[in-house]
């Protein structure tokens, strides 16, 4: 049984969370990131096969723990019932970064692979009809804005899990605060802390060019009212979000 989940955000220091954990001697991760089990809609036609979920983890004599990240699960909407079905007792960590930032870097790693030729500008003043093709589904290249709105995504994770099993951390404290973010999340997930913790970027690049100040704006409009609410709900102070 798969004990937890990093679960969001996309391109919010997943990665980098992920390499963490993997040098935690008492943590099997999966042999790669992103399984995408509980997204895999095919595999859920029938009763899914947990034996193909399994077959991801190597575990060695010192492992005690097993947990995979996928970043999709928090956002992609059956994702969570289907953890639930699995593990009802599934700890999941979720990251949030500064949604404008994200969706900027999401646009940019799609932009760098050719998967998506539009300029950001375009992007995202088009995202809602450009995302109608994957109806009834979400679409999951085009999806720079709406995977930034978090509380309804943390909400939908509720729904199945108490909020003791879910652990929120602002991806800027992973970046400067290794240390101390790292021990809340050994202690959420009841082992060692780590010592010694040596800061990691991973899977990190370069924009090339600054964000344009009219898209920044238009994105901050877009996610101030839910910024502010996770604030409230969090009790966490995301200003520097909104900037």
């Amino acid at each position: 049984m798969v004990d937890f989940l990093i679960c969001g955000t996309q391109k919010g220091g997943t990665s980098a969370l992920t390499a963490y954990l993997t040098a935690h001697p008492h943590v099997c991760m999966a042999n790669n990131k992103e399984v995408h089990f509980f997204d895999n809609d095919p595999l859920f036609t029938a009763p899914p096969n947990y034996d193909i979920f399994h077959a991801a983890f190597n575990p060695g004599p010192s492992h005690r723990l097993f947990g995979e990240a996928t970043p999709v699960y928090m956002w992609w909407h059956a994702a969570p019932q289907r953890i639930w079905a699995y593990n009802p007792n599934m700890r999941l960590i979720v990251l949030l970064r500064n949604p404008t930032e994200r969706a900027y870097s999401h646009w940019t790693m799609e932009h760098a692979r050719h998967a998506d030729t539009a300029t950001f500008g375009n992007a995202i003043r088009n995202e809602e009809r450009r995302c109608r093709s994957a109806l009834p589904l979400q679409h999951r290249l085009y999806s720079y804005i709406s995977r930034g709105f978090y509380l309804e995504q943390l909400r939908r994770l509720w729904t199945f899990f108490p909020r003791r099993r879910t652990l929120a951390l602002k991806s800027e404290d992973l970046r400067h605060a290794p240390g101390a973010t790292l021990d809340q999340v050994c202690d959420f997930l009841a082992i060692d802390r780590l010592a010694d913790v040596v800061p990691q970027t991973v899977h990190a690049s370069s924009y090339g060019a600054p964000m344009d100040a009219a898209d920044r704006d238009f994105l901050r409009d877009k996610y101030e009212y839910d910024v502010r609410a996770l604030e409230r709900e969090l009790a966490w102070d995301c200003s520097d979000w909104l900037i």
